[in-house]
Parts: structure tokens; C-alpha cells; sequence
């Protein structure tokens, strides 16, 4: 992809992903212009000055709400690639506003799809979540349905690509238990909603290299899914605060025990490559075909992807290092071969 002469555009580009991808973006790729699409002008200001754009910067920040149709198409006039963060994501913001996350989350959704498609953008890749999957919550519910309209976009959208990325929790970013678990460890005591609770644990620069890897391998329909470690919410409260007594509050609702990223239902489309698994499109794009991507497997049948595999569980050193210096830490890129 050449990223040099690209107009890229980020949906809730002031969140924590956006932020840390405009930052990639500008120190690695240098497209031609990056839009910082968000609702939030003080956080725009915010962001700006933190980038200290120079004069040369391709950096631009545009005030909308993905609900807003008629601002998403002046947004995105003369955009090549899309991606799209902007959601409503607490899940107890979910449960006690439901209607509000399902404008956002879903009818947003729908009005990226329609402006890219009329506007000409080439590719839109969407951020999905580990709870759009069997989701208990409304939250996850609204973003199962944005992945199907992403998915199903690819239709009747011939010459607009779309794709989905699928990962779990990000440590450090707003809303994530660090920042809670940081706070309360000179208390002596942290709240742990279950000790048997499982989640999988990605670092935020390592998600963002992740989503710009999977803008040049996609072909439009594919649901990426990075192969991630995972975590016992009870060893990472050890991790940050070994001497701590652990006061268990239960599971809150709209929560999972476990989660998990790909099902027994999606193996039977899914393909495995060295970092990363595949869930190809199925009946909803019958001839569907990725060039970009060879030499992968098959899953088996009766393959899950679930946090509660004790083989890819961190150590405590592990997550001392991620909980502590994970925004110093450099990434390991999640490749695959490309042909």
C-alpha cells in the first residue's frame, strides 16, 4: 500500500487507539494527510499539542459524530482508507443507555459504510471487540451487528474493501483495570471480580502496528484476529501488588467469566497463520479470495480461541512488564507472508 500518497481518516481519533495510531502514522507511514475525525474539540487541542505539529504535518482534525451522515460525507471526500474506532464501549454505559450505544455503535456504523461507499474510499477496516462475540451485554451486541454490516458492506460496495479487526482487552487504555488495580495497591486491598476470570491482553502500540499490518493484507470480508496471550485478573493483581488482599466483588453484569475471539461456529471459515487468525466472509461473500495471504491452515472443526487455554497464560514477570513499562515496550510485529 502506498501509504505516501493516502489520505487516511480515524473515526474517534481522539480515543486512546486513535491517538497512538495517529502517532504510527505520522512517525512510520507519512501519508499524504491524517484526519482526526472526533466529537471532542478539547481533546483535539489536547492531541495537537501533544503532537506538536509542524508546519509540514499532514495532520488534520475535523469536528463530527458518526451519527452526523451529512458530516461523515464532507469528511470524507478525497479519503482513501478509513478506520474505524469510534464507539461507545463501557458496558454498564451499555445496560443503563442502551438506545444512545446503538445509535453510535451500530446506526454509526451504518452511516461510515454509506459515506465511504459514496465518497470512494478504497479501504475501511473497523474495530471490533472479544465481546461481539456470543455477546451477554448490549455492548457487545452492537458491535456484533457492525461487524455483520462491515462484513455484508463488501456486497453491494464493489470498489470500497471492508474488513474487521477482532481483538481483546488494551492494556493502558481508558476504561482498562491497570490504571484502577495502579491506584488501589497502596490500599493493601484491590477488588477482584472473579479469581477464575480470564481476558486477553494485547498492548496498545501492539494493536495499532496490528490494524495498519491488516490495511495492506486485506481484500475486503476478512475478520483478522491477532494470537494473543492471556491473563488471570487474580495474577495480575499480584503482579502489581503481590502483598495485597484480594476482596472478591463478583462478576458485574453484562460480564463474561471468559472470552473468547473465535468460535466452534466461525472455525469451519477460519485459517490460522503464524500471528494471526483469519475468519474468512463464508455465504456472505461466496468467492471471496485473499491474494495477499498464503500458506495458513485450516483449523479444526471443533476449534476455539478462548482465554481460558492455560498455554498461552502470562507469567507474572510477564505481566509486571506489561502492566508497568508496556507503553516503553517496542512491539513484536504481528506478520504474515504475504505473496
Amino acid at each position: 500500500m502506498e501509504w505516501k500518497s493516502a489520505s487516511v481518516l480515524i473515526t474517534g481519533g481522539t480515543g486512546s487507539f486513535g491517538r497512538k495510531f495517529a502517532e504510527l502514522m505520522l512517525s512510520k507511514f507519512r501519508p499524504r494527510r491524517l484526519i482526526v475525525f472526533s466529537r471532542d474539540e478539547l481533546k483535539q487541542m489536547e492531541m495537537r499539542q501533544t503532537i506538536r505539529e509542524r508546519r509540514s504535518s499532514p495532520l488534520r482534525f475535523f469536528i463530527g459524530d458518526v451519527r452526523d451522515r451529512e458530516r461523515l460525507y464532507r469528511a470524507l471526500r478525497g479519503v482513501d482508507v478509513v478506520v474505524h474506532a469510534a464507539a461507545l464501549k463501557q458496558v454498564p454505559t451499555g445496560e443503563y443507555n442502551p438506545l444512545e450505544v446503538i445509535k453510535t455503535n451500530v446506526l454509526g456504523a451504518s452511516n461510515v459504510i454509506d459515506a465511504a461507499i459514496d465518497c470512494g474510499v478504497k479501504k475501511v477496516i473497523a474495530l471490533s471487540t472479544d465481546k461481539a462475540v456470543n455477546p451477554v451485554n448490549l455492548y457487545g451486541a452492537t458491535k456484533l451487528c457492525s461487524d455483520k454490516l462491515f462484513i455484508a458492506a463488501g456486497v453491494y460496495g464493489r470498489d470500497t474493501r471492508f474488513s474487521v479487526v477482532r481483538y481483546g482487552n488494551v492494556v493502558g487504555s481508558r476504561g482498562s483495570v491497570i490504571p484502577l488495580f495502579l491506584e488501589k495497591r497502596h490500599s493493601g486491598v484491590l477488588p477482584i471480580t472473579d479469581p477464575r476470570m480470564t481476558r486477553f491482553w494485547i498492548t496498545l502500540e501492539q494493536a495499532t502496528v496490528f490494524v495498519a499490518r491488516c490495511l495492506e493484507l486485506m481484500e475486503g470480508g476478512e475478520i483478522f484476529v491477532p494470537r494473543m496471550p492471556t491473563m488471570r485478573i487474580s495474577d495480575l493483581a499480584r503482579a502489581i501488588a503481590p502483598n495485597a488482599r484480594h476482596d472478591v466483588v463478583g462478576i458485574r453484569p453484562g460480564e463474561k467469566l471468559h472470552e473468547v475471539l473465535v468460535t466452534e461456529d466461525e472455525a469451519r471459515r477460519t485459517v490460522r497463520y503464524k500471528d494471526l487468525f483469519v475468519v474468512q466472509p463464508g455465504s456472505v461473500l461466496p468467492h471471496w479470495k485473499n491474494k495477499n495471504l498464503n500458506g495458513g491452515e485450516r483449523v479444526g472443526e471443533h476449534f476455539r480461541y478462548a482465554s481460558d487455554d492455560d498455554s498461552q497464560l502470562l507469567t507474572l514477570p510477564e505481566l509486571r512488564k506489561m502492566a508497568g513499562i508496556a507503553e516503553e515496550a517496542e512491539p513484536k510485529l504481528l506478520e504474515v507472508k504475504a505473496s
